[in-house]
């Protein structure tokens, strides 16, 4: 397969999309596969979770009064919108497309309101299931069986989630089709005029896209770059002639759109010139190093983009073109920013376990919120007010993406795994191909995991027990007298004698105040990131085991929402951490509004101590680490019942998820390999390569 620019047998030059599209792909064999059944039935099961998110989508969009929902689309063309009264459709700044866009969207005035919000949602899902055809479609060459079939359900999958689609379909904005003109143009129009009437289209729409016009001049379309420009031209003087006060008004007085629609430094401007607004540069100064930036990203982000077009990734290079839109734009709002999802076809990465860090990490921006991604500090706020700008400038100037001619492009250095180790119980393990991986996993993606994870996890906790309101409080006191009568039948109720104790106590007191606090995180991460360190192959069923405890929590916390003794009134405890509480208006520290303190069953303060007294029991190669491991539960239990943050049936509640978490590992990838002295004589002879051996 030759680049754009390459000479083909018959003697004629071929463009970059000839080029991508040319011939078959060289791995069309079923090779290590699955077998055809079980390709089907996972093609059918991803086709469904995409028809299911579509439905979604449909759904949270119908369902939301007409006054909360597409209020873009209502501020343009409803009864009083912008497009349907007289004058200038930029006498709000209401309106941010274009004054073709504006010329585009007039006949729409005219329709039934009802009518057209189901048409417009309904109308927009269909450009997103068009935009995932085409993208799956584009992939580098040469593409797998079961990549070419399972590619398209999952980019629909992946689009229908991500905060730009969702944002779209939310306000009612056109901002998908710009996006899914520039796909067609570059990937399925049928001559080099045809997809640059497409790219026009798309620049008439949003003009920074005119960014692709000397893409496709250097990688040899120039045709198409020829037409781009041209289209463009024409729908703004057709624009110009229908609207010219308005067309005035959007390219002079407001140069190109600068100023419409919402304030430049809002959050939500995710382009280098909201970011300078942010830090505080205004005026000539700000205005200048604007441009000077822009022009570098330009430069750099084109160069890289022709590179990898001639290599045969257009999708990527087209990604990386559409980064640098998103960073020199005046205004990119957050519907605008689909590209920096498209940038996750490129492969980055020499071993296998480091291949999936930049895909991951591109659906985990554009899916969740940057406060979900960046920790909540002061000192985070600049990384997490410029997030999405930050990975976009990242793909448009500096990841080293592979190149196709890069023997590590489709063969990254594999994994090594363990040799199965014979299970005592028959069918463990229940899932064989989880084989046990000797060699540390990438440490960024495991950060990027984890904090995903831990940030669901809070959402999820703070909703699903509705502690925070009336019926919610109500309901989970009730659960914990029940609780208490329990303790009292089996004559284990010893929370209010430890608590008044301790409260006595002043040292005790502010001891397990501060073993409260402090230990419940630093313990668990200082575990894993030892066993990371030192034991990657026991990081990886201690980290496995953690998740699923923390998981099955989720489900005790949904089902059983439970008051601690400090919240139950009338009981008589004394919250030695936080101090009186007013019941209805609790108050604990930082945590207050990010975590949901009537979750207390099961106790993941002693799931967690638990976790790591048994892991320590486990790995630690001295009897004294053993035991100092196990003495964290004793003093964590001792901790949250003194303190009267706990039952004591929360805590055994909190054994029992442990427990759990620690049989789904055994049973889904059978018994752990225990160190031998074989192992000993190795870890001597090799020392620094048994560090990749099996423990």
């Amino acid at each position: 397969m030759t680049g754009a620019g390459k000479h083909d047998g018959a003697g004629g030059r071929r463009g970059v999309g000839d080029v991508e599209h040319s011939g078959r792909p060289a791995d069309t064999t079923f090779g290590g596969a699955p077998p055809e059944t079980r390709l089907r039935a996972a093609r059918l099961a991803l086709w469904a979770v995409a028809a299911v998110l579509a439905v979604r989508q449909l759904a949270t969009v119908l369902n939301t009064p007409s006054g909360e929902r597409l209020t873009d689309l209502e501020t343009w063309v409803g009864p009083h919108g912008v497009l349907h009264v007289k004058g200038s459709i930029y006498d709000s700044t209401r309106f941010t497309g274009t004054p073709f866009g504006g010329l585009v969207l007039k006949p729409l005035t005219h329709s039934a309101q009802a009518a057209l919000g189901w048409g417009w949602t309904f109308g927009t899902l269909l450009l997103v299931v068009a935009l995932g055809l085409v993208a799956a479609r584009a992939l580098p060459q040469p593409v797998g069986r079961r990549t070419s079939l399972l590619a398209t359900p999952v980019a629909i999958s992946l689009l229908m989630l991500s905060l730009p689609v969702r944002n779209a379909l939310w306000l009612g904005q056109t901002s998908i089709v710009p996006v899914l003109l520039v796909l067609l143009g570059c990937f399925t129009g049928r001559s080099e005029r045809q997809g640059g009437v497409c790219t026009g289209l798309a620049a008439a729409l949003q003009p920074t896209l005119l960014l692709f016009a000397p893409l496709l001049w250097f990688t040899g379309r120039r045709r198409a770059s020829g037409t781009t420009v041209g289209t463009f031209a024409a729908c703004t003087a057709l624009a110009w002639a229908a609207l010219p006060h308005d067309s005035y008004t959007y390219w002079v007085h407001h140069m190109a759109g600068v100023g419409l629609g919402g304030k430049a430094d809002a959050l939500g401007n995710q382009s280098l010139h909201g970011a300078l607004l942010r830090l505080g540069l205004t005026g000539p100064l700000e205005i200048a190093l604007f441009l000077v930036l822009s022009a570098a990203v330009t430069a750099v982000a084109l160069r890289r983009a022709v590179h990898y077009a001639h290599d045969g990734q257009l999708l990527l290079a087209v990604a990386i073109t559409g980064c640098a839109v998103v960073a020199v734009s005046p205004t990119a709002w957050q519907h605008q920013l689909l590209w920096v999802l498209l940038a996750m076809v490129g492969r980055v990465g020499r071993r296998v376990s480091g291949r999936y860090v930049w895909p991951v990490a591109m659906v985990l921006v554009t899916t969740l919120p940057a406060k979900m991604m960046v920790p909540n500090m002061p000192v985070m706020y600049p990384l997490r007010d410029n997030l999405v700008l930050l990975v976009a400038l990242a793909a448009a100037t500096a990841v080293p993406f592979l190149s196709r001619t890069s023997p590590l492009f489709q063969r990254p250095v594999p994994a090594e795994y363990a040799p199965p180790v014979p299970a005592r119980l028959r069918g463990v393990p229940l899932a064989p191909f989880l084989r046990r991986v000797v060699t540390r996993p990438n440490l960024l993606l495991e950060l990027l995991l984890m904090r995903a994870v831990y940030a669901v996890y809070q959402r999820v906790r703070l909703a699903v027990t509705g502690g925070t309101t009336s019926g919610g409080r109500a309901r989970a006191e009730r659960h914990g007298h029940t609780v208490l009568g329990i303790e009292r039948f089996l004559h284990i109720d010893i929370e209010h004698w430890a608590n008044h104790t301790v409260a006595k106590i002043g040292w005790l007191r502010d001891l397990f105040g501060f073993y409260y606090e402090s230990f419940h995180f630093v313990v668990p991460l200082t575990v894993l990131a030892v066993l990371y360190w030192r034991r990657p192959v026991d990081y990886r069923w201690a980290r496995a085991s953690l998740g699923f405890a923390t998981f099955l929590a989720l489900l005790g916390f949904w089902l059983f929402p439970l008051a601690p003794p400090r919240l139950m009134p009338g009981l008589g405890f004394i919250d030695t951490v936080y101090g009186p509480q007013d019941l209805a208006h609790p108050d604990y520290g930082a945590m207050t509004a990010v975590t949901n303190q009537y979750a207390a069953m099961p106790s993941l303060h002693f799931g967690w101590s638990l976790w790591c007294g048994v892991v320590i029991a486990v790995v630690a190669p001295r009897r004294w680490m053993k035991a100092l491991g196990l003495l964290h539960p004793l003093i964590t239990v001792s901790t949250i019942v003194a303190t009267a943050n706990h039952w004591v049936l929360d805590a055994v509640g909190g054994a029992g998820l442990v427990g759990a978490g620690f049989a789904l590992v055994y049973l889904l990838t059978g018994p752990r390999r225990v160190a031998t002295g074989l192992d000993g004589a190795l870890e001597r002879e090799h020392p620094n390569r048994f560090e990749t051996h099996v423990r």
